[in-house]
């Protein structure tokens, strides 16, 4: 790719690539270079260094989290959007959790707007500032839990390999004193298939936004 037709976002874009193929070691300007098929001097119009490289690459994934329905709708409307955008792009791209960890996200502005986004959708529904943090960061951990935790094959298992990984987890669990362990042993069944992940998401979404919309309804409570 010629050098003057790199942006920022394709920069960003192939680095987001990179990092969920190989994972964040791999990220690093000479290879990056090397993937695009330009000089490291190349990128240093767009990234002074891999710090800047990193924040960049959060920038770019969290462009599309926003409050951006109708203004009219609910705030849990909007909330419950923007949570769901949230899970597509940390199932699309792996390496998102670890890089929230290596990095200071407060800095990619992108970032900072889905969080002042949520934060006033928080205060619509009666929390404090304070609060609204709090349940943000909740949410935000939440989602990253949700992906990190998701069932089926750890991801190191290939596709080819996975029935097999099922079945050894599944006897694993058939295994147990099904005295000792009755509702683990009924789990096992549930390895005979794979699993169904968009159902899997919409649960926890549901888990993660009941527990924010209940609180809120008790926050807003009159005091007897």
């Amino acid at each position: 790719m010629a050098a003057e037709k790199l942006s920022k976002s394709t920069v960003a874009e192939r680095a987001l690539r990179l990092g969920d193929d190989e994972g964040l070691e791999a990220v690093t300007i000479r290879r990056l270079a090397k993937e695009l098929g330009v000089t490291p001097m190349a990128l240093y119009w767009h990234f002074k260094n891999k710090d800047e490289l990193l924040l960049g690459i959060v920038d770019h994934a969290f462009a599309g989290v926003r409050a951006d329905r109708a203004a009219t709708d609910p705030w849990q409307h909007q909330l419950r959007a923007m949570v769901r955008t949230l899970v597509s792009v940390m199932r699309a791209h792996p390496i998102l959790p670890v890089l929230l960890m290596s990095v200071d996200k407060e800095e990619a502005e992108s970032f900072s707007r889905a969080d002042n986004d949520a934060l006033a959708l928080l205060t619509q529904a009666g929390f404090t500032v304070e609060e609204a943090y709090w349940a943000a960061s909740y949410l935000l951990q939440g989602v990253i839990g949700l992906v990190a935790w998701q069932p089926g094959c750890p991801a190191r298992v290939p596709p080819e390999e996975a029935a097999e990984w099922r079945r050894q987890r599944r006897l694993k669990l058939e295994r147990l004193p099904a005295d000792r362990f009755p509702m683990l042993v009924a789990f096992a069944d549930t390895f005979q298939r794979e699993p169904d992940l968009d159902r899997y998401f919409a649960f926890g979404v549901d888990l993660l936004m009941s527990a924010i919309e209940a609180t809120a309804r008790s926050a807003s409570a009159p005091t007897p």
